[in-house]
């Protein structure tokens, strides 16, 4: 008896495995973009942020005309 001689399914059953498991995949590869889209986002807007404090920081000045430490 030889195993491999007869698929597993017919062909045309297992056509639609086949694209549920391409939907499945190509659903999961959308839905990391998007998550890594909005953790960079995210991470655009805070270092937006420590960048306008920092010059906040480095740029403001006392009366004297020295800088604050």
């Amino acid at each position: 008896m030889i195993l491999g001689a007869a698929p597993a399914l017919p062909l045309d059953e297992a056509g639609k495995y086949v694209a549920g498991a391409y939907g499945v995949f190509v659903t999961l590869i959308l839905v990391y973009v998007v998550i890594m889209a909005a953790r960079l986002q995210r991470i655009e807007r805070e270092l937006g942020a420590l960048a306008e404090l920092a010059e906040q920081r480095l740029g403001r000045r006392d009366g004297t005309g020295e800088e604050h430490r």
